[in-house]
């Protein structure tokens, strides 16, 4: 198990992250909405082994960033990833996230281009996707269907809808049980807050996408086709797996961050 051993007070909230340190190119994991670093850590593992600094951490209000301090919202979220960034000196991260953690890196990237080296994605729809009817109904309604669920029950529906096998289906309901209903839903809001529709907008640092086969989440299943298509970039589907794909079947997940990694530029060496 990886410690998050060090902190970073901000806005009434520490912030709880690990680094590896090292020389390597960084990668910083943020993970989805409920859940914490453990859903990250065979990655963690993984990437340090192939010579990389890594980092991972609870957003704001999640697994040990608790109690949050200021409220979650999508602007506070991308100015805590920058200050984690300046506070470790990375240069230019690799980011990598999960669902809501995805929403941010793809944010982040386009709100700073320069501070970022590239963008990994795994189970997250597309920020600036042309929104059909449909879709812009499901997004207004989502919140709302979701506090119509009873607190009791959502962290076991949550875990269900968000996994395929039983270890990363416990793990996420032990992570969602963390988080009160009412942080849950502003966390959901503050995902939705994070869409942006530009379709001739493309990502200024190389793309990796990543979906579980079995994602069933919001519209992800079409939209990161068709966010693949429009970057003209390769959307690596992982059979057998769910919204986490990362934990429903991490060797697979680990495989493609791997071989993408290994096509970047090395960091800046002084002169």
């Amino acid at each position: 198990m990886v410690n998050l051993t060090s902190t970073l007070a901000l806005h009434g909230c520490a912030l709880h992250y690990a680094d590896s340190g090292g020389d390597g190119v960084p990668v910083v994991f943020s993970h989805g909405a409920g859940a914490d670093h453990v859903m990250f850590e065979a990655q963690f593992e993984y990437v340090r082994a192939q010579g990389h600094r890594v980092v991972m951490w609870d957003l704001r209000g999640h697994g040990a960033s608790r109690p949050a301090g200021a409220g979650f919202t999508a602007e506070r979220a991308i100015a805590d990833l920058r200050a984690l960034i300046e506070h470790l000196a990375l240069d230019r991260p690799v980011l990598v996230g999960q669902s809501l953690g995805g929403n941010l890196g793809q944010a982040f990237v386009r709100r700073h281009p320069d501070l970022a080296r590239a963008l990994v994605v795994i189970g997250a729809t597309w920020n600036t996707a042309p929104l059909s009817w449909k879709e812009r109904l499901l997004v207004k309604t989502a919140a709302p269907s979701l506090a119509m669920i009873p607190a009791r029950h959502l962290p076991r529906l949550m875990a269900e809808a968000s996994a395929v096998t039983q270890a990363a289906r416990a793990d996420a309901r032990r992570a969602f049980s963390q988080l009160p209903k009412k942080e849950f839903l502003q966390v959901w809001r503050a995902t939705v807050g994070f869409l942006a529709s530009d379709p001739g907008y493309r990502t200024p640092v190389p793309l990796c996408l990543i979906r579980g086969g079995h994602d069933r989440t919001g519209n992800i299943a079409t939209a990161m086709p068709a966010w693949a298509r429009a970057e003209g970039v390769e959307e690596v589907v992982i059979p057998g797996a769910g919204h986490i794909a990362n934990q429903d079947d991490p060797g697979a997940v680990n495989e493609v961050i791997g071989t993408f990694l290994r096509t970047l530029p090395g960091p800046r060496r002084a002169s």
